[in-house]
């Protein structure tokens, strides 16, 4: 059982590992308090990518001294690998830290067994099971699922009118949904390493595809479009500034962003894209604003699927359902293999 301090410190670390302008890259998000025997921090740390030292590291340094005997509370369970830098198992022993609390197991072969590491050397080691762990644990998934699965987890965001229509009848569709939500979505490409739309909405919604008014640290994913059209001569999206894959098989594309270093997709495609990631089972999770708006006639949010009776819809977990402005917020997770309606990613 975690203490009210230890809790609070799992919450400040997530808040550390979401520090904007890191880069999402291959190494995960981590964020480490260390608390003294009162509960009070004495340090705090988070990975500011590849090459520089870990969170528990830099929450170390910052205690100095103070750290031996404290409580290190980390998002992630601490590395028990030589990489670019040590393992933050023997940074935490040779401290003298006495009690480790981490929210996730490291599923990784070359970075697991950091706990077992500590508890073999005398720390007291616990794997928290509270709401913040939770969050944290939601906050690392995408990383998780690429890094055991060697290929980009993949984001499909959507925004649509109560209906289901993505724009009106004569191509309309700025804005459906309400600027809290496009604040929502600029934090989400804030998240990943790539934004990835067709060519066809290249030239009907002529999108930048960059974040805006939301602190992002200077941070850019990686924009790119699919699909075998050229670019418009004078579209936002200009060929020299973005990664243009003539490509359409979404399994093929994902294997080609996974060797630029893409470990995390944020797919903003319309209907047609939508369709085919759907159908090709590479959605890992959908973030779905709907807007108090019926129109009654246009293009609907996904393409045809095949699907010609209700038993083999594709059906969804729904992780999350909240208000963002006068919109709504549905987060959804793929049923898994197995589960009546889930065909699995």
């Amino acid at each position: 059982m975690i203490s009210s301090p230890e809790r609070v410190g799992l919450a400040r670390a997530l808040d550390l590992a979401r520090t904007p302008g890191v880069p999402p890259g291959p190494n995960p998000r981590v964020g480490c308090v260390l608390l003294d025997s009162e509960g009070a921090v004495i340090g705090e740390g988070f990975h500011r990518g590849a090459g520089t030292p870990h969170a528990e590291v830099a929450a170390l340094a910052e205690a100095g001294p103070h750290a031996r005997g404290a409580t290190a509370v980390v998002t992630l369970e601490p590395c028990d690998h030589h990489g670019r830098t040590g393992p933050c198992t023997q940074a935490l022993i040779d401290a003298g830290v006495s009690r480790v609390v981490f929210a996730m197991d490291d599923p990784t072969e070359l970075g697991g067994g950091g706990a077992r590491r500590l508890a073999d050397a005398g720390v007291q080691v616990e794997r928290a099971d509270v709401d913040e762990a939770l969050r944290a644990r939601e906050f690392l998934a995408p990383w998780a699922s690429a890094a055991t699965r060697g290929r980009p987890f993949v984001t499909l965001k959507m925004a649509s009118t109560l209906d289901g229509r993505v724009a009106a009848s004569d191509g309309t569709s700025r804005w459906i949904t309400g600027p809290q939500s496009r604040i929502e979505v600029h934090r989400l490409r804030a998240e990943v390493d790539a934004v990835v739309v067709g060519t066809g909405t290249a030239w009907i919604d002529d999108p930048s595809l960059t974040v805006r008014d939301v602190d992002a640290g200077g941070y850019q994913p990686m924009r790119v479009v699919v699909g075998e059209r050229e670019l418009p001569a004078h579209a936002t999206l200009r060929a020299e500034d973005v990664v243009h894959l003539r490509i359409r098989d979404p399994r093929v594309i994902l294997d080609d962003l996974w060797r630029r270093g893409v470990h995390h997709v944020l797919l903003e495609g319309g209907p047609t894209v939508a369709a085919a990631w759907l159908e090709a089972s590479v959605v890992d999770r959908l973030v779905w604003f709907i807007a108090p708006v019926i129109l009654g006639a246009g293009p609907s949010a996904v393409g045809d699927l095949g699907i010609s009776t209700l038993t083999d819809a594709s059906r969804w977990e729904v992780l999350e359902v909240c208000r963002s402005g006068d919109d709504a917020r549905i987060v959804a997770a793929p049923l898994p293999t197995g589960v009546p309606g889930g065909k699995g990613t």
